[in-house]
């Protein structure tokens, strides 16, 4: 079981520091307040058991040993503070996405992020799931408890998303009509599962899932554009990529750009707080530097992440 409390995690002393500007919270706020909008909803924010936490950001910080590339946790904060960091954000609703990587650590992860969204103002109740014979009751059990995301990350899970142990899973939230972050694009590391195929074959088979492919599903834009061009229910979150760390790796290609407008109604905010190596403000930018319009951002910054999140 999870610890109901954990020490404020010490930052890494070799861990290269992001330059977050002071008036950061000022400045996202002025981006959404230019729009006319009440506020972000960022449908990819990650809140996890503290001991689990540092173990990602523990990988993070050997990014550089196995990828030769450098990635900071620019949000190493205590949960609380990370907490107001997003309020004092402007976020009107965020997500606390969380993923196991082995069997029989889903159930306690929900335990978690359903504790934090029942005592924390704007944090939709979030859940997680493992190919594995409980699943389907412990999916059913964070269905009622009010779960109203999902995440699924195929790569750090090593697993099928076509496992018949999942197939009851895809049905449950697909009756639910409870949409699904999921992590199968073949970025930054392909894994053994991860690509568009496999994704395909689920989304056959469960025509009605609401999928929000994270990364856009960077590098294979193209083809993820192709499923939410084909089902109403697939969407993709903006989170990393567009800005000048992904872009300089998987830049997104610019015959694809005019499929984000056709398809803004699909499109929505994910930012990937606070695991990121560059501060918010910088993924904001990112995707307003697209210059796809005012109307397209409102959709993108709020609209379509209130619809998906069921915020009122």
């Amino acid at each position: 079981m999870p610890p109901t409390s954990s020490p404020t995690p010490e930052p890494d002393p070799g861990a290269r520091p992001v330059a977050v500007p002071a008036d950061e919270a000022a400045q996202v706020r002025a981006r959404w307040e230019r729009l006319g909008l009440p506020g972000l909803v960022d449908v990819h924010t990650h809140f996890m058991p503290q001991r689990v936490l540092d173990k990602v950001w523990a990988f993070f910080d050997r990014v550089d040993e196995l990828a030769g590339r450098a990635w900071p946790i620019a949000y190493r904060l205590p949960e609380p503070e990370r907490v107001a960091r997003l309020t004092d954000f402007g976020l009107l609703g965020f997500t606390a996405l969380a993923y196991p990587h082995r069997p029989d650590m889903a159930a306690w992860l929900n335990e978690h992020t359903l504790d934090l969204a029942s005592r924390t103002a704007g944090c939709v109740p979030s859940a997680t799931f493992y190919p594995e014979p409980a699943a389907p009751s412990y999916v059913a059990d964070a269905l009622h408890a009010g779960a109203r995301v999902f995440k699924s990350h195929v790569q750090v899970g090593d697993y099928d998303p076509r496992d018949p142990l999942l197939d009851e899973v895809w049905g449950l939230v697909a009756e639910a009509q409870v949409p699904v972050v999921l992590h199968a694009g073949s970025g930054p590391h392909p894994g053994t599962f991860t690509g568009p195929g496999p994704v395909a074959e689920v989304l056959a088979r469960h025509p009605r899932l609401v999928l929000v492919v994270a990364h856009m599903g960077l590098p294979e834009y193209g083809d993820f554009l192709d499923l939410a061009a084909a089902y109403e229910g697939v969407h993709l979150d903006t989170t990393m990529a567009f800005t000048p760390y992904v872009e300089s790796m998987h830049p997104f290609p610019a015959a694809e750009r005019a499929r984000l407008r056709d398809l803004g109604d699909r499109i929505v905010w994910g930012s990937d707080f606070p695991n990121i190596p560059y501060p918010y403000l910088d993924g904001l930018d990112a995707v307003i530097g697209l210059d796809l319009g005012d109307d397209w951002l409102r959709a993108v910054l709020h609209d379509n992440g209130a619809r998906l999140l069921r915020l009122s």
